[in-house]
């Protein structure tokens, strides 16, 4: 379907690709993955004709469609939504605007005439007598109401306008469809639809995600960019996460018998595949886990930060009291009504479908911003470390990274520089990367200082805003591990539904017209229906 033929990219001396000759065949969904700095939005690029490489060659098969989900938001805010989705198939849509042109003149001859006949033809090849009721089904059921469909895009807010640009990337069924990072600014319900629509998609996915969970819901072959090259491996990437990790356990058992590896590897492959053939993933569908072989897998060269939560002292039984706690904004309620007793040890997920809610109850007990009413009291016993969503002002002034993590030392022994670069080479900063400027840093990097500044105040209470925002899948993975075996108390709102799902033993939704306070798995607490009824009559209260 797509092959890749002796690619090779190189910026400087520096070398992403190699010679790289892959191919990725009908049917099945690639998940793209790699360290920062790799190369996968490259890559991308390259095969959607967005960018050329130092040598090499993409083939796509001659009939055969790619289609792309755009990035840059505000690309089509002068055109009207619907025609926005069918601008996904550009041989149609181009079609039809020749044919509108030819319609409009006023001394239609002859000759427009016969060129009308053979656009026709085409159009009806095509299937595009029915392209406008399919890209507004698209639409709707992406929960862009027909009301909008005329409308000019530059009228919707950031979250419609990414819906409207994925059914754009999706209309006309795409023999190759091409997604970087497709769940970004997508809420739970619309990705959860993006994830049952691609584990039935009969063409080729290529996508690059940083969430675990819908790489494991979507993908058939993780292609893992590493040493330059790109090597596909069957399976979700759960399965390659696990059999990488076994594979270098066993590379370093050196003396452990070959017959007591391939049994070790048996008995994985076993347990995986009763996993999922009790799921609904793609991976499922499309091969047999039993099949897989993982002793090809070869040691990654990624890092792994290492990031250990510590706890100066153990908090007592009284955490967070609130009571009665609202706010607003520009007279709009974002939550009212808020009662609730944190116990020691929970693990809770504070969700909203407005955002701005979220941000507000943290800096409200966080003490930097004031609620409309009611109170709260943090135990006597409680240190709090804060992960906020916007930490841009903490890097505004230049200086090392010695030198900053430094300004947060409690103590002279915390002052001294071998101490605050353990911290910081716990979170990959190691060498000459210690001496970077804080304000020219990734946000990637900028989240691993805050974590590096977190892991050095050793609170017993850990409050996180969007903690896995700019982390690669390494960092995220080594970030969940860390919390779930970190013995204190978490406040944490995610978009990251397997961060989600593996940490939080309680959620507390807040809405304009109450809280909702369960304690459940946040999987259990979105398919539940009697919590669906209940968060479906509030929402229809807010309206």
């Amino acid at each position: 379907m797509l092959s890749v033929s002796n690619l090779s990219v190189q910026f400087g001396k520096r070398i992403l690709f190699d010679e790289v000759n892959t191919t990725f065949t009908s049917g099945n969904c690639y998940g793209i993955i790699g360290a920062n700095g790799s190369g996968k939005s490259t890559f991308l690029k390259i095969i959607s004709k967005k960018q050329d490489p130092n040598s090499g060659s993409i083939h796509l098969e001659p009939g055969k469609r790619l289609s792309v989900l755009e990035q840059n938001h505000n690309a089509y805010d002068n055109t009207q939504v619907l025609e926005t989705v069918l601008k996904g198939n550009t041989s149609l849509f181009n079609v039809k605007s020749e044919m509108d042109t030819l319609y409009a003149k006023e001394d239609f001859s002859d000759e427009d005439g016969d060129r009308v006949g053979e656009l026709q033809i085409k159009f009806e090849e095509m299937n595009g007598w029915n392209a406008d009721s399919e890209a507004a089904s698209l639409l709707s059921n992406l929960e862009i109401p027909e009301v909008l469909h005329y409308s000019l895009m530059s009228d919707l807010d950031g979250k419609q306008k990414v819906r409207v640009l994925l059914a754009q990337a999706l209309f006309g069924d795409p023999d190759v469809l091409v997604m970087d990072e497709p769940t970004n600014d997508l809420d739970y319900d619309t990705i959860m639809w993006l994830e049952n629509f691609l584990a039935n998609y009969d063409n080729t996915v290529i996508v690059v995600s940083h969430d675990r969970h819908f790489l494991d819901a979507v993908c058939t072959h993780i292609s893992d960019i590493d040493y330059g090259k790109i090597n596909h491996f069957s399976g979700n990437y759960t399965f390659w996460y696990e059999s990488s990790q076994l594979a270098v356990r066993q590379r370093a058992q050196q003396n452990k018998k070959s017959e007591e590896k391939k049994k070790e590897l048996q008995e994985f492959i076993a347990r995986f595949s009763a996993n999922v053939a009790k799921s609904k993933q793609a991976t499922s569908r499309k091969k047999m886990i039993e099949k897989l072989d993982i002793e090809e897998i070869r040691p990654s060269s990624r890092r792994y930060p290492a990031i250990i939560f510590n706890q100066e002292r153990v908090a007592g039984d009284q955490i967070l009291n609130i009571e009665n706690l609202s706010a607003s904004i520009d007279e709009k309620i974002l939550f009212k009504d808020v009662h609730i007793n944190l116990a020691k040890g929970d693990k809770v997920i504070v969700y909203a479908k407005d955002t701005r809610a979220l941000s507000a109850f943290y800096e409200i007990i966080m003490g930097e911003r004031k609620a409309d009413k009611g109170k709260f009291n943090w135990g006597i016993t409680t240190s709090q470390a804060y992960l906020p969503l916007d930490h841009d002002h903490f890097f505004e002034n230049p200086m090392s990274l010695v030198d900053w993590l430094r300004q947060y030392a409690k103590t002279k022994e915390e002052r001294e520089e071998v101490f605050i670069r353990g911290f910081l080479g716990k979170m990959l900063f190691s060498g000459e990367e210690a001496l970077k400027n804080s304000n020219v840093l990734s946000g990637g990097e900028k989240v691993r200082c805050m974590l590096s500044k977190m892991m050095m105040e050793r609170a017993n209470v850990l409050l996180l805003e969007e903690p896995t925002n700019h982390l690669d899948l390494e960092s995220i993975t080594a970030f969940n591990n860390s919390l779930n075996n970190y013995k204190g108390t978490i406040l944490f709102s995610t978009s990251d539904h397997a961060f989600a799902q593996t940490l939080g033993t309680r959620i507390i939704e807040l809405t304009p017209s109450g809280v909702i306070d369960r304690h459940t798995t946040f999987d259990e607490y979105m398919t539940d229906s009697k919590i669906k009824e209940l968060r479906n009559k509030i929402s229809n209260s807010v309206k």
